[in-house]
């Protein structure tokens, strides 16, 4: 049975041949990601049947995703500590007629929002996503003012869905993790109001006024220092990965509701020292619901929100190795559905990779095709081994495939050198499994 044959085999769209298809359009696209609908599809009856998908009646985005969710909570059941994760990227449709856009940054710009919540461990191995919310921005009235819902309940309503499901998932404790956008004192009161049932870690935007009149930040790094703490800062846009070395402070404080009310909260600053000249210094304020009295706790919780990182790297395969933003569809609506097949692909291409370097002894056959591995030893012109092997040495010469060169210096592939290589694997293990459906006939 293929990945997405199992990852969706609780699929219910009301109709065992659209659950079928559904299943055999997730594989198409996840053997191809950056082709286009028809170019994935095998034939134009396949095509067609595709695009009768993503536009039938009686499901939405939602039910596309369901079967992949309740399997994300089966793999968080089996953690006790799972960071969830939420952001919002935007997409650029700009120059395509398809219905139901708004404006993004700018106004002339037509497109969409996506704001997912994507589950990981403390040690960035991806589970899945949860949900994905997606919309169009109203334009702006005459009078500056923008119609609809306000932007900031995402962040809200994500809170809520997950202390919604904590008690389906009695022995995990759930962190919803947010940046800056997150910063909203409603939602602390709304934690606080159901029992804080999930915990939160969101960076600091605003530099609230205390009860006794000094600054939040301010006040803060006042307090004696709580310890030292070194990480590599990896690789990312323009950046090159570097040494950090960050000192902590943190302090326990009252936050009003504006109600006569208090929200008790932990603000903790990270500051870097001795930055390499012309670099600017990575700062992090951060609170959170949690006590932090110790430099273990605040390691643990700069640990947490560094994870942050794994969802900007769901969107950048969703946008780069599935090129989504070319995807012309027409509607919003087929849009969305499309975009949530996407996720499962980006989150698998993501799951692979880290699998890969977290745990070196993971067999190959778990996540990969007999014919898929044995593609990669074919390209990468190495003896194909009898039996599975190892993930990650499947993953480096996939990796290697998509530009990788394996040296000394350079650490594991990331995940842009495994979509390029899982590209022409992919492409390769199709013909080998029609070489042996050719044998057997």
């Amino acid at each position: 049975m293929s990945w997405a044959a199992l990852e969706l085999e609780e699929v219910d769209l009301g109709d065992q041949r659209r659950n079928r298809r559904l299943i055999q359009l997730v594989e198409r696209l996840a053997d191809n990601p950056t082709a286009s609908i028809p170019q994935a599809c095998e034939g134009w009856s396949e095509t067609q049947a595709a695009y009768r998908l993503l536009r039938g009646e009686g499901y939405d985005e939602q039910d596309l995703l369901e079967p992949h969710r309740q399997r994300t909570q089966q793999r968080m059941a089996t953690h006790p500590v799972v960071l969830c994760l939420q952001d919002t990227t935007e997409l650029d449709f700009n120059g395509q007629q398809s219905e139901g856009l708004g404006p993004l940054s700018y106004e002339a710009q037509r497109g969409m929002y996506v704001h997912p919540t994507y589950a990981v461990t403390p040690e960035r191995e991806p589970l899945g996503v949860l949900d994905a919310w997606m919309w169009a921005r109203e334009p702006k009235e005459a009078d500056g003012s923008r119609p609809g819902v306000k932007e900031s309940e995402r962040w809200k309503e994500g809170y809520e869905r997950l202390a919604e499901l904590a008690p389906e998932l009695p022995e995990t404790q759930l962190v919803y993790v947010a940046d800056r956008e997150a910063d909203i004192l409603d939602l602390m009161i709304g934690a606080r109001d159901r029992g804080t049932p999930v915990d939160w870690l969101l960076r600091a935007q605003h530099n609230r006024a205390l009860p006794n009149g000094q600054k939040l930040w301010s006040s803060v790094r006042e307090t004696p220092e709580l310890g030292e703490l070194r990480f590599t800062l990896p690789a990312g846009r323009r950046r090159r990965a570097r040494p950090v070395h960050q000192q902590l402070h943190a302090q326990r404080v009252a936050l009003s509701d504006r109600q006569g009310g208090e929200v008790e909260a932990t603000c903790m600053i990270a500051t870097e020292i001795g930055a390499p000249q012309g670099v600017k210094p990575i700062e992090w304020r951060l609170l959170t619901n949690r006590s932090v009295e110790t430099l273990e706790q605040a390691a643990e919780l700069i640990e947490w929100y560094r994870a942050r990182w794994e969802i900007e790297m769901l969107f950048g395969v969703l946008k780069e190795a599935c090129q989504v933003e070319a995807l012309q569809l027409g509607h919003i609506e087929r849009l969305e559905r499309a975009l949530v097949l996407f996720l499962i692909i980006s989150w698998r291409i993501d799951r692979l990779m880290r699998l890969g370097r977290q745990v070196p002894e993971f067999q190959a056959e778990l996540m990969l095709e007999p014919e898929e591995w044995q593609a990669a030893y074919l390209l990468a012109k190495k003896p194909v081994p009898d039996s599975p092997p190892r993930l990650n040495d499947v993953l480096r010469l996939i990796a290697g495939l998509g530009g990788f060169l394996g040296r000394k210096s350079d650490g594991e592939p990331g995940v842009k050198t495994v979509w390029r290589g899982l590209l022409r694997v992919m492409d390769f293990a199709d013909g080998v499994k029609y070489a042996k459906q050719a044998q057997g006939n």
